[in-house]
């Protein structure tokens, strides 16, 4: 167990993500990425959670938002997945620090591809290589383990799956000593951030390791049973039903005051999610923003 301390504030802004309203100003794109802004006394960070797969898109956002990449103290990477980290190294590039803390998981670069409907790429892409990273200024923290970002806000490293809510549910493969194997998607990390007096808020960037194990491993990690909040995408976009209703069943339980889910959490699962959470229940769009303790996104 990790003694991670309160934070006095924490505001998450949804840079990317696969929706925006109408008449929105922003661009939207398959994948997701936030601006944690975190405060604890005197200290303050802000934080990138993964970059989407178009940084000029991301950037545009940005832009209109009036965030300028350079008050990006470090970069959290959730996995390797493309619509997650397609455009780090220009990321790094425009946010312009020597060795910018970029983490991730040990085994993020690893090949990565998908077998179905045909054979494609869908891990890091060779314009965002390890050395192309740090050669754009990024300073790699690669780790299976938890790892403190500031005080009030830690990754999870790589999360136990303790039952069937993290199968991948994708032909997902690499290569290991010459021979194609399952990938599992182990590298999957989420980032815990624990609110004063409202307990812990996990960010997700896809939630590969099951949404249920990760609250469960964030709990145990912590030592904190409240769950405030839990943003990002669920992976239930192909789930049976089954497993949608047991999920969001379990979500209830913990008693979560509120969920804001979307890129990969499905339709099927966003409506079950709102029939039993009810206003509990925000859908994910590009340009919502959160402050923690909450107010109105």
């Amino acid at each position: 167990m990790k003694k991670l301390t309160r934070l006095d504030s924490l505001k998450i802004t949804v840079l990317a993500e696969d929706s925006v309203l109408y008449e929105s100003p922003y661009l939207g794109q398959h994948g997701v990425s936030f601006l944690l802004e975190g405060v604890s006394g005197k200290k303050r960070k802000n934080i990138l959670v993964d970059v989407g797969q178009n940084s000029e898109a991301l950037l545009h956002n940005m832009k209109i938002m009036g965030i300028s990449p350079s008050i990006i103290d470090a970069v959290v990477l959730t996995h390797c997945h493309y619509d997650h980290t397609q455009g780090i190294t220009n990321m790094v590039r425009q946010i312009g620090k020597k060795d910018l803390p970029v983490i991730a998981h040990t085994d993020i670069f690893r090949l990565h591809f998908i077998t179905e409907p045909y054979h494609r790429l869908v891990g890091i892409m060779p314009g965002d290589s390890r050395d192309e990273i740090e050669k754009a200024g990024g300073n790699l923290s690669l780790s299976k383990e938890p790892l403190m970002i500031m005080p009030g806000i830690m990754t999870t490293g790589e999360v136990p799956r303790r039952d069937d809510f993290g199968k991948v549910g994708l032909a997902l493969k690499t290569i290991e000593n010459g021979k194609i194997i399952d990938d599992l998607m182990l590298d999957d990390t989420s980032i815990i951030a624990n609110i004063k007096n409202k307990g812990l808020a996990i960010i997700t960037g896809c939630s590969h390791a099951g949404i249920i194990n990760i609250v469960n491993y964030a709990k145990e990690l912590t030592g904190v049973s409240k769950i405030e909040a839990i943003i990002g995408g669920l992976h239930l976009v192909d789930a049976a039903d089954d497993v949608i209703s047991r999920t969001v069943k379990e979500l209830d339980a913990m008693n979560v005051s509120w969920i804001s889910a979307g890129h990969c959490t499905g339709f099927k699962a966003q409506v079950k999610l709102y029939s039993s959470l009810g206003e509990r229940f925000l859908p994910l769009h590009t340009g919502m923003e959160f402050k923690l303790p909450l107010t109105e996104p």
